[in-house]
C-alpha cells in the first residue's frame, strides 16, 4: 500500500484500540507521580525540579510547543533545512566514528530514492535498529556534500501501536538535568492515554455546550498530543477559558464577599471642607481628576465599603485625589492608611501631603515623622509617617498615637500591616503601586479595620479589559489626562558607542542650570549580570567624568535619613546629577531635571522604563530620557523601538501585551492570582467572554448553591485555596 495509507491507517487503528480496551488506574489524581507506569523514584526526583509532584500536576504539565511532523513526504519531495517526516525501509545500519563521537549511521529508502540518517553521540541505535525494519523518521533535513541527509531525527517503528515521537504534532515539554525528550513524551503519552480520562469536568454542562467546548478529558489529552491543528487550538481555547473563569470566579466572589458581607461605615462629603481644599490648592483640578474624585466620594458615601481601583499615568494626579479622600475620611472623625511599596515612595507621599495640606491650612507644627495642621478641620489635621527604618521607642510612639487615634492619616510601608501596627478608627485604606503588593497584603491592611473604604492606585497603565479581569474584585477609574503644560519627553535609545555624546549633553544640560538622573540596575557589580552598578557607576562618574559637578548616590540599602538627605539636595539644586538604581522609579518629583539616563536599558521592561521617563518633564523646560545598551536582544530591542516611538501609556502597555507570551499576565505572582498556564494577555476576546460568563453565573445563581455548579465551586475553592478570604 502507499506509505501514506500505511500510517493513516494506524492511527485510526489506534484510536479504536484505545476506546476499547485501556484499563485506567482507579488511583486519585492527587497521588505521587511514581503511581504512574515509567516514573521511577529517582525520575520522580527530576519531575519535582520542574514542580510536578502528584498526578494532576502531571495532567497539567503542558508542552510549550509542537513540532509539526504531521506532513508525510516521500524521499523525493524533501527540501533543505525544514523539519520533514517519511516513511522508508532501513536498508543499512552501522556504528561509527564521526569525529570523536561513537555514532550510528543509516541509509534508508522508499519508492522515490534514499536518504543517510546519522545520530551523534548515539552508538547504542545501531542494535536497535535492523536491516528491511519499516520506520518513522521526523527531523531536520540539511545538505552535506551535495546530498540531503536526517540528522538525529526522531524515529520509530512503523508497526508501533501509535506514534508518539513522529508523523504527528510532537509535543516538546520542558526538561531538567537527567531528563531526556523521548522519555519525557513517552511518560507524557502514558498520562495522556490513561490518566487526563479521571480529571473530572468542572464547568456546567450547559456552558460547555453554549460555547461548544471539547469536554475538559478530551482538551486535556488534546493538549498534550492532538490529533490536528484545529484541536490543538480547540484544546487551548478550553484550557486558557478555565484559568480565566475561575480567575474572574475567584475575584468576583471576592468582591461579593468584601461588599456585601461586610458593612462600611458612610463617609459623606464635607462640601466646606472639600471646597476649601481644591481651591487653596496652587492648581486647577483637571476634569478627568475631578471626574475620579467624585465617583471615589460617591461610594465612601456607601455602606458598602468602596473597591476601587485608580489608573493614571505618571503626574496625571492621583496623589491629590487620595489627598481629598482621606482629608474628607479625617473629617467624619475616622483614619486613613496610604501604604506604599517602598520607603522612598512613602516619604514621597509624606511630602506631598504635607504640601497640599501646608497650602489649606493656617498653621503647621513638625514634630518629627508627625505633621499638624490648623484651620482645615475644626480640630488640627494630624498626619504621621510610619516606614521600617525607624526604629524603637520612636516607632512605638507612633504606632501607640495611632492606636489611640491621635494620628487622622498614616502614610507607610509594610509596617503598617505589621501586628504590632493598630488603628483606632480606620475608614479608608488607601493602596499605591497595587501590583506591589500580594491579595494577603492588601487583605491585612483591610482587616486593621472594621471594613474600611479600599482605593487602590497605580501609574503602571493597564488595558481596560485586562485591568477588570486581573482586578474584577475592583470599580475602575480612570485619570486619562495629564494636567496642563506636561510636554512630550524627547526619547531616545543609543549604543555604547554613544555614551561620551550623552555624557556631554548631560553637562550641557548642568550648565544650563538643569539637572540629571542616572539610573542603573544593580547596587553592586555582579559577575552573573553584567550590568552597571550604581555603586560603582558612582565613583566612575564623580572621578572620572563629571569631576567638576556634584553628584549623589541613592538606593535600597540607605537609610530613609540618608535617602531623605539626598533626595532633599537634589530637590534643592545642591546636586546637579543623581545616580540611583530603579528605587526611584515611582513617588519622586523634582522640576528642575531634565535629562532620564537609563544604563542596560534592555534589562528593564517597557512599563518600568516609562516610569523612569515620567520622573522628568515635570517642570517647564524641555525633558529627555535616554535608554543606552550595549547588546540588546532582538525582543529588547523591540521594547526599546516601543519606548521610543510611544509616549501614552495605555499604548504603551497595548504594545507591552504583544510582545509578552503565554502565562505572563502582568503582576499574577506578585499579586497572589492563581497561575496560568494557557492564558495569553492577548486572548482579549477569551478575557471577554470568561468575565461575562462568571458574571452570568453569580446573576443566575448568587451564592453559587445550585447542584449543576456544585463541581465547579469545589474547583474554585482548590485554585484560589488560601489566596481570598472569601474562600478560606
Amino acid at each position: 500500500r502507499d506509505s501514506k495509507t500505511v500510517i493513516k491507517a494506524a492511527a485510526v487503528k489506534t484510536k479504536v484500540k484505545a476506546k476499547g480496551v485501556l484499563e485506567r488506574p482507579s488511583l486519585a489524581l492527587g497521588k505521587a507521580v511514581t503511581t504512574v507506569k515509567g516514573i521511577s523514584v529517582t525520575t520522580a526526583a527530576k519531575l519535582r525540579k520542574l514542580g510536578v509532584e502528584t498526578t494532576r500536576q502531571l495532567c497539567y504539565f503542558f508542552p510549550h510547543r509542537h513540532l509539526d511532523y504531521s506532513r508525510l513526504k516521500h524521499i523525493s519531495e524533501l527540501t533543505e533545512d525544514s523539519d520533514e517526516t517519511i516513511i522508508a525501509n532501513v536498508w543499512q545500519v552501522k556504528e561509527v566514528m564521526l569525529g570523536r563521537r561513537r555514532s550510528t549511521e543509516a541509509i534508508v529508502g522508499d519508492e522515490t530514492g534514499n536518504i543517510r540518517v546519522v545520530w551523534f553521540n548515539n552508538p547504542y541505535l545501531a542494535r536497535s535498529l535492523t536491516t528491511n525494519q519499516h520506520i518513522v523518521l521526523s527531523g531536520r533535513v540539511s545538505l552535506y556534500g551535495g546530498r540531503f541527509v536526517f540528522k538525529s531525527p526522531e524515529w520509530e517503528p512503523l508497526e508501533n501501536k501509535e506514534l508518539v515521537h513522529t508523523g504527528r504534532l510532537v509535543p516538546v515539554y520542558p526538561l531538567t538535568s537527567g531528563l531526556k525528550p523521548r522519555q519525557m513524551r513517552n511518560i507524557m503519552k502514558e498520562v495522556a492515554d490513561n490518566w487526563v480520562e479521571q480529571v473530572t469536568d468542572f464547568l456546567p454542562p450547559e456552558l460547555v455546550k453554549r460555547r461548544n467546548f471539547l469536554p475538559l478529558p478530551e482538551a486535556l489529552k488534546q493538549a498534550h498530543f492532538p490529533d490536528s491543528q484545529e484541536l490543538k487550538w480547540r484544546a487551548r481555547q478550553r484550557l486558557a477559558f478555565d484559568e480565566l473563569f475561575l480567575l474572574q470566579i475567584g475575584v468576583l466572589k471576592q468582591k461579593k464577599h468584601w461588599q456585601e458581607d461586610n458593612i462600611a461605615s458612610p463617609l459623606p462629603a464635607d462640601d466646606k471642607v472639600l471646597n476649601s481644599f481644591i481651591a487653596a490648592l496652587p492648581f486647577n483640578l483637571t476634569a478627568a481628576q475631578q471626574k475620579v474624585l467624585a465617583e471615589i466620594l460617591k461610594d465612601m458615601e456607601q455602606s458598602r465599603p468602596m473597591s476601587r481601583l485608580l489608573q493614571g499615568e505618571v503626574g496625571s494626579g492621583k496623589t491629590v485625589v487620595a489627598a481629598a479622600a482621606l482629608l474628607i475620611t479625617a473629617a467624619r472623625g475616622f483614619q486613613g492608611a496610604f501604604m506604599a511599596p517602598t520607603e522612598i515612595l512613602a516619604e514621597q507621599h509624606f511630602a506631598s501631603l504635607d504640601k497640599v495640606f501646608n497650602a489649606t491650612a493656617d498653621s503647621k507644627i513638625e514634630e518629627g515623622y508627625i505633621r499638624r495642621y490648623y484651620g482645615i478641620l475644626e480640630k488640627p489635621l494630624t498626619i504621621a509617617l510610619l516606614i521600617g527604618d525607624i526604629k524603637g521607642k520612636e516607632k512605638k510612639a507612633l504606632q501607640q498615637a495611632i492606636a489611640n487615634g491621635e494620628v487622622d492619616i498614616a502614610i507607610g510601608t509594610h509596617a503598617l500591616i505589621q501586628k504590632d501596627t493598630s488603628f483606632n478608627k480606620l475608614g479608608l485604606a488607601v493602596i499605591d503601586e497595587q501590583h506591589r503588593f500580594g491579595v494577603e497584603q492588601r487583605a491585612a491592611l483591610g482587616k486593621k479595620g472594621k471594613s474600611p473604604h479600599l482605593l487602590i492606585m497605580t501609574a503602571t497603565p493597564i488595558p481596560r479589559t485586562l485591568a477588570l479581569t486581573l482586578y474584577g474584585e475592583l470599580d475602575l477609574s480612570v485619570i486619562d489626562e495629564l494636567p496642563p503644560g506636561r510636554q512630550v519627553i524627547k526619547t531616545k535609545w543609543l549604543q555604547a558607542v554613544e555614551r561620551s555624546k550623552t555624557y556631554n549633553f548631560i553637562s550641557r544640560q548642568v550648565e544650563e542650570g538643569r539637572q540629571a538622573f542616572i539610573i542603573c540596575p544593580l547596587v553592586e557589580e555582579s559577575e552573573a549580570i553584567q550590568a552597571k552598578a550604581a555603586t560603582v557607576e558612582y565613583e566612575t562618574l564623580s572621578r572620572d567624568i563629571f569631576p567638576n559637578l556634584k553628584l549623589g548616590l541613592i538606593h535600597g540599602r540607605l537609610s530613609a535619613t540618608a535617602k531623605d538627605e539626598v533626595m532633599r539636595l537634589f530637590h534643592d539644586g545642591t546636586l546637579n546629577i543623581l545616580v540611583s538604581t530603579p528605587v526611584i522609579e515611582v513617588g519622586i518629583d523634582v522640576p528642575n531635571a531634565t535629562v532620564m539616563l537609563v544604563e542596560s536599558a534592555d534589562r528593564f521592561g517597557v512599563s518600568q522604563l516609562h516610569q523612569f521617563r515620567g520622573r522628568v518633564g515635570r517642570g517647564e523646560h524641555q525633558s529627555y530620557c535616554l535608554l543606552l545598551s550595549d547588546n540588546p536582544s532582538e525582543i529588547s530591542k523591540l521594547r526599546l523601538d516601543i519606548i521610543e516611538r510611544i509616549q501614552d501609556g495605555f499604548a504603551l502597555a497595548e504594545e507591552d501585551l504583544k510582545l509578552r507570551g503565554p502565562g505572563e499576565f502582568f503582576g499574577t505572582r506578585q499579586s497572589g492570582l492563581p497561575d496560568l498556564k494557557m492564558a495569553r494577555l492577548t486572548d482579549v476576546k477569551l478575557l471577554e467572554t470568561a468575565r461575562r460568563e462568571a458574571q452570568h453565573l453569580f446573576a443566575e445563581d448568587p451564592e453559587l448553591k445550585k447542584e449543576e455548579n456544585k463541581l465547579l465551586v469545589e474547583e474554585a475553592k482548590r485554585v484560589w485555596e488560601g489566596k481570598i478570604a472569601a474562600w478560606g
